[in-house]
């Protein structure tokens, strides 16, 4: 066994996050400490501060005396990370813009294309937080930021669902794609609608699916 302080609960954070990416835990699948703490070869310590912060972000919820479960997906859910995530983008563009560099518009443009182009819902995931992590940096909006990326990190059981939706590169939205090549024009307002047109209509297909399932479900 690891020593316990080998191990950090942000570790154990960062690991459960990767199983819930790579689709190990998947949403409605009971987390038990014990089973964590043998999986992640740790103490159970900081399996139970590490669950304890993964549920307080909305990513697991707690079961009583099971342990947690990966939050199930929800179409109100999205709906309203959506409509907040939308809110706090608005706010940082225009600030942002004045003080990125070319490097900056190349670099979140080629993490744009690794979001379409991957198979990897880790990959997607780290690449969309590393787009949005330039952008609102640039801002100087630290509070924004924080806000922006932990709803990134509730999204984390959704990005399994979004590969599946998706299932190749043809057929992905190109939000952040469409953004960034009318936002480093100057074009801040066009480059909001621009991706707020797309991502809305990904959030859409969301919600039809997630709707359909539990309706399956409800004829079972």
């Amino acid at each position: 066994m690891v020593d316990e302080n080998s191990k950090t609960p942000d570790k154990v954070i960062n690991e459960i996050r990767a199983a819930i990416l790579d689709g190990i835990y998947e949403p409605g699948e009971r987390l038990m400490e014990a089973d964590l703490a043998a999986r992640f070869k740790v103490s159970r310590s900081p399996v139970r501060e590490a669950l304890q912060a993964l549920e307080s972000e909305g990513t697991l919820v707690a079961v009583p005396y099971s342990g947690a479960m990966v939050r199930p997906l929800s179409p109100a859910e999205i709906d309203e990370i959506a409509e907040i995530r939308l809110t706090l983008i608005s706010l940082v563009l225009k600030p942002a813009h004045h003080y990125l560099a070319p490097a900056d518009f190349d670099l979140a443009y080629d993490l744009a294309k690794r979001i379409t182009r991957t198979k990897s819902a880790r990959e997607a995931f780290e690449c969309t937080r590393h787009f949005w992590d330039i952008i609102f940096k640039k801002a100087e909006r630290p509070i924004l930021g924080e806000m922006f990326r932990k709803l990134n990190d509730r999204m984390t059981r959704y990005y399994p669902f979004l590969l599946e939706l998706y299932p190749t590169p043809e057929s992905r939205p190109r939000q952040h794609e469409a953004m960034i090549e009318i936002y480093r024009k100057g074009k801040i307002d066009e480059a909001l609608r621009g991706f707020k047109k797309i991502y809305l209509e990904m959030v859409d297909d969301i919600v039809d699916h997630l709707d359909a399932q539990e309706s399956a479900k409800s004829f079972d």
